[in-house]
């Protein structure tokens, strides 16, 4: 008896599903790239349970006759190959015939179409790939499927379907790519009646499309990039590096107006963009890529995801060509004539200029709108008046009367729009970008007192020591105070302090509120207390300065032994403490385990000196200034 055997139709069908259909996405791509190979002008997704319930796709192609809808349910029935010859010059999204077949194998499948001037249409069902049934249906324009309870007879696929909501995202993203590839096509997608993603036909202008699945936040950062040698041709958009993302979300690449992923292509998009960005951020591209097609293989992978180039380096020299054309030029940091008149070491300025916009969108999507600084003046040849440009201060007050620096600089407003990008340097010393201080290169020590360090794309930044420990002090203070269980022994201070007779009665008064805080006393008679034990960090600090200083910051008894109440007690401790440990200069480990205290510090709550960042200097700033 042989031990080879047939496999049965439903068996290679539920197989080949395994590799086509990955998720719901694979669906919706699949069926979406039928659409258009069937001439659609607009093409709606219409999605129920993240996809897994329900998937419909309705388009405006030219449908399908009665013997083609009932073939097209055939494994290798397909329209766009006929010969051997045409597998090396396909054009088309589909070639294999393997989509429909594999996704009604595994689901509840529904088919309505017509042909063009049709008086009757058809219906087909297919329910886990049993025998379709064939039915009579109204007319209609173009084609209509629906996918129900998807892998409902494959149970061993179904169980590992992520969350609704993240398999709903793989579908967003499918017909994201398919629109970017098309903007000639209308895409409308929706979840639950719910819109997901709504583009008309965009071709005039693709920036549109960019928009709608990017963000219209992108439009005003794309820039057009081209580039046309032997047999490849690149064209698309980048976005400027001031708008850019912390993942490769952004970056799109087409090759004949599919989608792929390609590390070859992804590599060389990123070295070209990596003199131009922030660390960890991910520039915002899309490419398309058009060659002869059979000077590519798209017969690669199950879904059609991955290529092979006759000339990958041919093509990679392409794409980095038109790209770094552009980033070169940089036009928006201005005209050609500008440019010219503001001469600058490029590829610095845009370092700097993509940090400093991307510190301040980081502000702006914490804190709101962004103040206007420096960024604002105009250089030569700008319509609005040029005023002195200053470096940018910050005090705990943003610079109102009164504060220890003056206030950011105020440059003048474009009437009629609100500040872009980039036009505001953030507050540092209320609500720093995650990750400010640890990034920042110690470069010395200025006037004994002043840690000077450069900061990312060669910025100019000066800490005052005394504040960053406050800052950290009081940041570790409060936690302790906020969870008792966290709270490490007080350290033995063993001394006898003579105080003022007011300052004795408060501190007898508060012993509560000081125990609280880690501060232990007892009368030693008449106007001398004994100081027993105080929290970490206050080790060595003068004992009378100290408790003078939270006498008059205790609350009164009857106020409650809360984080609210003890604040002012708190910040008395955190200045005195950093006093102590800034009366020398810190070492580089010293300063370089501070700076990684403030990034995971605290700055809501006020501090009693809260300047931080004395000075924030960009690197485009000190250029000009050396002009």
């Amino acid at each position: 008896m042989s031990r080879i055997a047939r496999l049965s139709d439903v068996l290679i069908n539920k197989i080949a599903a395994g590799e086509v259909v990955e998720r719901p996405a694979s669906v919706v791509k699949e069926l979406c790239e039928n659409s258009l190979d069937a001439g659609a002008r607009t093409v709606r997704v219409e999605l129920e349970g993240g996809g897994v319930g329900r998937i419909t796709i309705s388009d405006d192609g030219h449908g399908m006759s009665r013997e083609d809808a009932t073939l097209c349910l055939e494994r290798h029935a397909t329209s766009k190959l006929r010969e051997l010859d045409d597998l090396f010059h396909i054009d088309s999204m589909g070639f294999r015939g393997e989509a429909i077949p594999a996704i009604a194998s595994v689901s509840r499948f529904t088919l309505h179409t017509a042909e063009p001037d049709a008086h009757e249409g058809t219906k087909v069902t297919v329910e886990g790939g049993g025998p379709p049934t064939v039915e009579d249906a109204p007319p209609r324009v173009g084609t209509v499927i629906t996918v129900e309870d998807l892998f409902f007879n494959v149970p061993a696929r179904r169980k590992f379907m992520r969350q609704g909501a993240t398999e709903l995202k793989h579908c967003e993203e499918a017909v994201v790519r398919l629109a970017l590839a098309y903007p000639e096509v209308g895409f409308f997608a929706s979840h639950e009646g719910n819109e997901l993603f709504s583009s008309p036909v965009s071709e005039h202008d693709p920036r549109e499309r960019i928009a709608a699945a990017l963000g219209p936040a992108s439009f005003a950062h794309l820039f057009p990039v081209e580039e046309r040698r032997l047999g490849v041709v690149v064209t698309g958009y980048l976005a400027s590096p001031e708008y850019t993302l912390p993942n490769a979300r952004g970056l799109y690449t087409f090759v004949n107006r599919r989608y792929i992923r390609d590390r070859g292509l992804i590599s060389t998009v990123q070295r070209a963009f990596q003199d131009f960005l922030p660390a960890g951020r991910q520039p915002v591209v899309v490419l398309h890529i058009d060659v002869e097609p059979a000077a590519v293989d798209v017969n690669v992978h199950p879904q059609k995801m991955e290529v092979r180039f006759a000339d990958a380096r041919g093509v990679q020299d392409a794409i980095s060509a038109a790209l770094s054309r552009v980033l070169r030029a940089a036009p928006w940091l201005g005209t050609p004539e500008q440019q010219a008149a503001n001469p600058q070491p490029r590829d610095a300025a845009h370092y700097a200029h993509a940090v400093e916009r991307f510190l301040t969108r980081a502000q702006e999507a914490t804190w709101g709108a962004p103040l206007p600084t420096a960024m604002d003046a105009p250089g030569p040849g700008g319509s609005a008046p040029v005023r002195p440009l200053t470096p940018s201060y910050f005090s705990p007050n943003g610079g109102a009367p009164g504060g220890a620096f003056p206030g950011p600089f105020q440059g003048p407003q474009v009437p009629g729009r609100s500040p872009a990008f980039g036009e505001a340097q953030p507050q540092l010393n209320e609500a720093p970008p995650p990750g400010y201080f640890a990034a920042l290169r110690p470069m010395g020590l200025l006037g004994s007192r002043f840690h000077v360090c450069e900061g990312p794309g060669g910025t100019l930044v000066v800490l005052d020591p005394h504040a960053a420990l406050e800052r950290a002090r009081l940041t570790a203070y409060l936690r302790r105070l906020d969870d008792d269980t966290k709270a490490p022994p007080p350290s033995l201070f063993g001394t006898t302090v003579d105080l003022s007779l007011a300052a004795v009665k408060a501190l007898v008064d508060g012993r509560e509120a000081l125990l609280k805080l880690g501060v232990d006393v007892e009368p030693f008679g008449g106007t001398a207390l004994a100081l027993k034990s105080v929290p970490p960090g206050l080790e060595g600090v003068d004992p009378r300065a100290l408790l003078e200083a939270l006498s008059r910051a205790l609350p009164p008894r009857s106020a409650p032994l809360d984080v609210t109440s003890l604040a002012e007690a708190v910040r008395v401790m955190a200045c005195h403490a950093a006093r102590r440990a800034s009366s020398s200069p810190l070492t580089d480990a010293q300063l370089r385990a501070l700076l990684g205290e403030l990034d995971r510090a605290d700055f809501t709550p006020p501090c009693t000196h809260g300047t931080v960042v004395v000075l924030e200097m960009p690197l485009l700033e000190l250029e000009r200034r050396a002009r």
